[in-house]
């Protein structure tokens, strides 16, 4: 909304710094303030009214240092994150971008998925919650809409050689010709071309995958392109979820990969950098810095109270709409297949049940009873039974993140 005030005021009225909401760096920094501002002060308003409610963490007696301490403590602290996210995107960042409407559409939409989820845990006493087919429902919603937005609409496109988009058969959404003789005519054009870390090309186009279809590939491709992307949304959104597991574990990696993808947009949205890194010239796109910003700065503010010894849980409501905010980020900006490095620390989370809960399986047929890798899972609650702190075991992983996010960004100009 600032952002055509200050647009208005621009073009009619000399006034003195207007013109700073034109630039991406101005509202990104801005949106991390404002976040960061609004998470702070409105959370501990937050955080007054769940305790006020008897919002409180029910706990089971794992036998884990200090856990028992952190019965009753406020949850659904989600909401100061979703506030803190949305609050700032719709005040800097332009509405009628469609990427921004497809974060913020994501971001409410899991955010409902989770709150559900929380208030049926917490006010109807169920500690399963919501059912796992209805969850697993919604981040197929969520996937799909996702998928078939990128599929049919217009304004997300690529741009690229127009004799290479002409070699391959796509459709041309607008043109661009050569100014100069030296110069080659650009197009931008309908594609489910993205991004390939560590390969010579850095390209993979979803309807390869079809080859056997000859032609009639780019007509089918959503057969493969729509599941792929119904399965990053469920997995991410899980991986984080089996994450927030202690006091700023979750939040402090998210926070590290909000900054990792505000990089990546930037990149990618702007003409000079894609250029010089060879990769994708995502139009329109800058603008989902803006949203990285509004993401980080949620993050930091909310883990101002997160931080051991927490004074509020994110619950579902926070850990489900982070997961879903990173994969629809991820997958927008054709950067889907960097996630198993980027959300590290997720897909360990996650591996670490699945073998878990396998190899308990497969013990128990083969000598009778079960057998475990892991003293408990997820891996973080295997080195607290170790003896490990808390407060340890997050900052290792937030170390763990940040080079795994480092890696995530030289991964593009590595071949």
């Amino acid at each position: 909304m600032l952002y055509y005030l200050f647009e208005f005021i621009e073009k009619n009225y000399d006034i003195p710094g207007a013109g700073l909401f034109s630039y991406i760096t101005f509202r990104a920094g801005l949106a991390i303030v404002l976040s960061l501002v609004i998470s702070m002060i409105f959370g501990k308003r937050i955080i007054s009214s769940l305790k006020r409610l008897q919002v409180g963490e029910s706990v089971r007696d794992l036998g884990l240092e200090g856990q028992k301490e952190k019965e009753g403590t406020p949850t659904m602290g989600g909401l100061i994150i979703i506030l803190a996210i949305l609050l700032p995107c719709l005040l800097l960042a332009r509405l009628d971008n469609i990427y921004i409407i497809l974060m913020i559409l994501s971001t409410v939409w899991m955010g409902i998925i989770g709150f559900i989820d929380d208030y049926i845990k917490v006010f109807r006493k169920n500690k399963d919650g919501l059912s796992g087919k209805f969850k697993v429902l919604g981040q197929i919603g969520l996937g799909l809409i996702i998928g078939l937005t990128m599929l049919f609409n217009n304004d997300i496109v690529v741009r690229m050689e127009a004799d290479v988009a002409a070699s391959k058969g796509y459709e041309v959404i607008e043109s661009f010709p050569a100014e100069t003789a030296s110069d080659v005519n650009m197009v931008y054009v309908k594609t489910t071309v993205t991004n390939v870390p560590f390969f010579k090309g850095n390209q993979l186009d979803y309807k390869s995958l079809l080859w056997f279809l000859g032609d009639n590939a780019i007509v089918w491709v959503w057969i493969v392109f729509i599941p792929i992307t119904i399965f990053i949304v469920t997995a991410v959104s899980n991986g984080a979820n089996m994450t927030d597991g202690v006091d700023g574990l979750a939040t402090g990696v998210s926070a590290i990969i909000a900054a990792t993808l505000a990089v990546l947009a930037y990149v990618s949205g702007n003409t000079i950098f894609a250029d010089y890194l060879n990769i994708f010239y995502l139009p329109y796109t800058e603008e989902l810095v803006i949203f990285a910003g509004c993401f980080l700065g949620a993050c930091i503010g909310f883990l101002w109270y997160n931080a051991h010894p927490a004074q509020v849980f994110m619950g579902d409501t926070g850990s489900l709409t982070i997961g879903g905010i990173i994969a629809a980020m991820a997958i927008l900006l054709r950067k889907e297949l960097l996630i198993p490095l980027l959300c590290g620390v997720f897909l360990i989370e996650t591996l670490s049940v699945i073998i878990q809960v396998w190899y308990f399986k497969y013990s128990r047929i083969k000598y009778g009873e079960g057998r475990r890798v892991f003293l408990m899972s997820p891996i973080h609650h295997h080195y607290q039974k170790k003896g490990m702190h808390e407060s340890k075991i997050v900052t290792r992983m937030w170390i763990v993140g940040m080079l795994l996010a480092v890696l995530t960004i030289i991964t593009l100009k590595i071949r």
